[in-house]
């Protein structure tokens, strides 16, 4: 699939399955990425509620289910350049939210 060639390309990502049917991907051990075989998409983050509702009213993405308000949630069908850009900003949002300690033994390079 090509969200974990995606995902895999970034510095400390992690994936994860946990026991339900979701698969994810992690980096210091927050969720930056999300999706399952019942679901057409990966569901990612933005910096805001709004940046969220900007990309839903333009087309580019869907609420995320059973994610807050600022997650969204892009199709598999998205362009690749879509998607992959989607990814990092979700990527580099919970990267530079995580504590300085965390950050610092993620070797960047």
């Amino acid at each position: 699939m090509r969200v974990n060639t995606i995902c895999a390309g970034f510095p400390g990502a992690t994936a994860s399955d946990p026991t339900t049917e979701l698969d994810s991907w992690k980096v210091g051990g927050k969720m930056f990425a999300c999706f399952g075989q019942k679901i057409d998409g990966v569901s990612l983050k933005t910096d805001s509620v709004d940046t969220a509702q900007m990309l839903i009213d333009a087309g580019a993405a869907t609420r995320a289910p059973y994610f807050h308000k600022s997650w969204v949630l892009v199709s598999f069908d998205s362009a690749e350049d879509e998607l992959q850009h989607r990814i990092a900003v979700s990527y580099d949002i919970i990267f530079k939210a995580l504590p300085k300690k965390v950050r610092d033994g993620i070797d960047q390079a």
